[in-house]
Parts: C-alpha cells; structure tokens; sequence
C-alpha cells in the first residue's frame, strides 16, 4: 500500500467548521462531500490508533474517485482546512468587453429601426453606431455577435 503524501490532522476548531458545513443546507453537495471526506481522513481521529481509511476505501464511501480523495487532502495541506472545500477562483480568466450597460445599449440599438436603405443591422453597422456613440473606444464582431447571441433576440 502506498505510502499517504499529505496527511490530514484536524484541530477542535477546524472539526467543528467542517461538521458545520457537511450537516449545512446552504453549502453545494461538493462542498458537503469535500468536508466529509476531510472529517474521515483525519489523523487524529482515525479507525485504528492515528491510522484513517484509504483513499479507495473513502472514495467508495463517497461515491467519488481516488484521485479525488487524494487531490482533496493536498488541498487541505497546502491552502487550509477550510479554504481548500471551496472552489478557488479562476487565475486565467479574461474580463467582459462589454459591461451591463453597454450590453444594455447593444440591445436597445439592435432592436431599433435599421439605418437609412438598410433592411436589418449587420454587425459592421452596429460597431461603427457603438463607437459613434461612445459606448465604446473600439469592439470586434466576435465580441458583438456573442453578446448578441446570449440574449436570444427574435426579430420576427
């Protein structure tokens, strides 16, 4: 059997954090399993003498993979007890083109008239009315067309 790399030990106060949280009905099933998972792989309180369970024997307890077990106890020595239930925040994440007030213009401008000898709004019309209007210093058609696509328009 292989040997655990990360080893959980729990304080009173870090057991009783995460008894609150796996008995809690405001937490996701995630959270609830992931602190369970922890209150079972602690050290302290282990089956036999300081010796808890093994990451098959709690990932089939609880339904889920070794791996996961695993990856769940790393969390915990590397970022706390705690912190490592919750979901971390994406690093690589790219910020909105277009704010809710802008959006907001992009609609209403998309669901008015059409220019002058223009049937309907074309992409290229709608950025070049955007930075006229300063909404905008500068925006793609890609960026235009998904805003455009998560609002679902019927135009008829």
């Amino acid at each position: 059997m292989p040997v655990k790399k990360h080893l959980v030990k729990l304080s009173a106060p870090e057991r009783a954090s995460l008894e609150k949280v796996s008995q809690s009905n405001r937490r996701s099933v995630r959270e609830k399993t992931r602190a369970r998972i922890l209150l079972a792989s602690d050290q302290n309180v282990g089956s036999e003498e300081g010796v808890s369970l093994s990451d098959g024997e709690l990932a089939k307890r609880f339904k889920v993979s070794s791996p996961t077990v695993s990856n769940i106890r790393r969390r915990a020595s590397e970022r706390g007890v705690v912190e490592s239930i919750r979901r971390s925040e994406q690093k690589h994440r790219k910020a909105r083109k277009l704010d809710g007030r802008q959006e907001a213009q992009l609609v209403a401008l998309t669901c008015s008239a059409p220019p002058e000898g223009r049937a309907q709004w074309s992409l290229v019309l709608l950025r070049e009315r955007l930075v006229e209007m300063q909404v905008v210093e500068h925006i793609g058609l890609e960026t235009i067309r998904t805003t455009l696509k998560k609002t679902r328009l019927s135009h008829g």
